[in-house]
């Protein structure tokens, strides 16, 4: 096997701000300055470290955001009435919540609320219906950044096999999806594993492309991947480490195991993690431009 080529979100990622750059001086030109409000209940550690990035980036390019920082103990209600204010505040042209919520508030009655034409995550059931039927408003992050990595680095899936492990709403069923559309970089035969398939190394045996999805670190290694095949590694899990911070981010593939194997790969961090956030940007710059 050749050497592994490492598909760099990071890479991918300051490609995506380039082209971005002169859309989003298009709208300054307007009076348009593209908006985000990002809502963050309670102390979530990792949530916390996701916002922060989220909104560094957007100060960088100049963007509006503001974060609406909100107590563990705050009642749906008062949530709901927050993302309504949101709603029809013409500044905001996205409103993203971020996952997951305090167990008393009901994550579908919140997503629900996000008016769609600003829902930049792509969750709300509106918007999840037209990513089903092939004609999409706004495509969750993290699934099209995976795209965006694929045709950056020239990965066709026309007539490939591609295995997503994984059936969440927000990557494994919405990259299930958009791999298998009808369209330039997809046509491929997509099959969809999860914690209950029988057996999930028969059908990542058989993938020229294998999405990891799951949050389970070094799930996936060299006996469950065929010669060359092509690696995506969604997972972000932390791991003790003797090290300044006292931990390490690590994915759901064992890398030191499928490097040898695999053609390519998506490392972790530095990977998927990085395209998530210049997708989210991206939504945001298109929803301010359909005003």
């Amino acid at each position: 096997m050749s050497d592994l080529l490492v598909l760099s979100g990071k890479k991918v990622s300051s490609v995506v701000y380039q082209g971005l750059s002169d859309r989003i001086q298009t709208l300054k030109e307007k009076n348009i300055i593209p908006g985000l409000a990002v809502i963050l209940v309670g102390e979530n550690p990792a949530s916390k470290v996701y916002v922060l990035s989220k909104t560094r980036t957007f100060k960088k390019l100049d963007l509006f955001t503001k974060t609406y920082r909100l107590s563990s103990d705050i009642s749906q209600d008062e949530l709901l009435h927050l993302i309504t204010e949101l709603n029809n505040n013409p500044s905001y042209h996205g409103i993203l919540v971020q996952l997951p919520l305090p167990k008393h508030i009901e994550s579908d009655k919140v997503i629900n609320v996000i008016d769609p034409k600003k829902d930049v995550d792509g969750f709300h059931p509106e918007n999840a219906g037209l990513l089903a039927i092939g004609r999409p408003r706004f495509i969750p992050c993290t699934p099209k950044g995976i795209m965006k990595i694929l045709g950056h680095y020239e990965i066709g899936l026309n007539g490939k096999h591609v295995v997503v492990v994984g059936r969440s709403n927000i990557v494994g069923r919405p990259i299930s999806i958009l791999t298998s559309m009808k369209m330039d970089g997809a046509n491929a035969t997509t099959t969809l594993c999860h914690s209950r398939t029988p057996d999930i190394e028969n059908h990542t045996r058989s993938a020229d492309v294998v999405i990891v999805a799951l949050g389970v670190t070094g799930f996936l290694d060299h006996s469950m991947i065929k010669e060359g095949a092509i690696v995506i590694d969604v997972g972000i899990n932390r791991i003790d480490a003797d090290n300044d911070k006292g931990y390490e981010l690590v994915g759901d593939v064992d890398w030191s195991s499928i490097e040898k194997k695999a053609s390519a790969a998506t490392p972790v961090p530095g990977g998927v993690g990085p395209m998530t956030i210049a997708m989210l940007v991206e939504n945001t710059v298109e929803a301010a431009e359909k005003l």
